[in-house]
Order: C-alpha cells, then structure tokens, then sequence
C-alpha cells in the first residue's frame, strides 16, 4: 500500500509541478549508476550489458530522468526469468538520442502494448502482484518523459523480450 502511495504523489507531483529547472545531467555516471543498480537488483540472475553508441548528455531534471530509467531497468529484471540478458543502450545522433533497456524477458503481446503506460493497468494481474509492481510505473516515466519532449517507444514479443525506449529531440542533447 505504502509503494501505491508513494507513486500516486510522485504521478500527481509530476502532472501538477511546472516543467523542472533543466541541468545538464551527465549521461556517463547516470548510465553506470543504471548498470550498478540493475547488477544489484538481478543478484546475479541476469546478464547485465551496456551498450553506448555515441557521446552526449541530456539537458532535463536529473531526479525525473533517473526515476523514469530506473523504472524501466527495474521493469526489466523483474519480467526476465533467471538466466536471462537486459541491455541498457545509449545511442547519440545529431537527431537526438535513445535510452533503451532491451531483454530477453516474457514479452508483452501486441494487444496490450497501446495501454501499457494508463494507471493501474496490468497485463497479467498475478503476475504483477508477484512481481511487486504498482500499476503506475511506466505512467509515471510518460509524464516524466513528455516534460522532456521525449517519447516512449515499446516493442515486445511474447516469449523473446521487450524494448523500452525513451527518445530524446536533438533539442534535448549535449553533443561532446
């Protein structure tokens, strides 16, 4: 009940609050931080891979982007069985950029993928109370990504993985 509270004030702060203050948040340490957390979190049941492809960092709240990456590298460890492979990718263009958490996870059927970030919706409610999920997770990263003009992009297949990426306008990019 307490993690239902918490994500409701952190949705709620997040649609009510004027957009953040913008900082260049530096995407080298946010990234490790990411990877460490994952490696944590799996305990060794995954293999945990950083891919970076270009140089850049973003200009945003660094709290929101943390939250927003961090909930999709958590979904991640949590929806890939024992054994399984998550990346976390970083790709820098001069049209923008992409973080992106691949897996090799259970997969989400197409039906479902429109509806995935709406409060409290649940592909599989079992699942997700095992799992130990709110319901408002990728909710929130919407939010926080639309304060940054980013996008959610997901792909899934059932039974091979899914792709979460949050894409960024080349607006939002340090290029270094």
């Amino acid at each position: 009940m307490q993690s239902i509270v918490q994500d409701l004030l952190t949705l709620s702060s997040i649609e009510s609050a004027p957009p953040p203050e913008d900082e260049l948040v530096d995407m080298t340490s946010l990234l490790d931080k990411l990877r460490r957390d994952a490696e944590a979190l799996s305990a060794g049941r995954h293999r945990i891979c950083l891919e970076i492809d270009g140089r850049g960092d973003l200009n945003g709240n660094h709290a929101e982007l943390l939250s927003a990456f961090a909930n999709l590298v958590s979904n991640a460890v949590r929806y890939t069985p024992n054994g399984g492979k998550i990346t976390l990718i970083w790709r820098v263009s001069a049209k923008g950029a992409e973080f992106a958490v691949q897996d090799t996870g259970i997969g989400i059927d197409q039906q479902h993928i429109p509806r995935l970030t709406e409060r409290f919706y649940r592909v599989d409610r079992g699942r997700s109370r095992d799992a130990g999920g709110t319901g408002l997770g990728l909710a929130i990263v919407k939010h926080s990504l639309s304060r940054h003009q980013a996008n959610l992009e997901i792909t899934s297949q059932p039974g091979e993985g899914s792709r979460f990426a949050a894409v960024f306008p080349a607006s939002r990019v340090s290029l270094h």
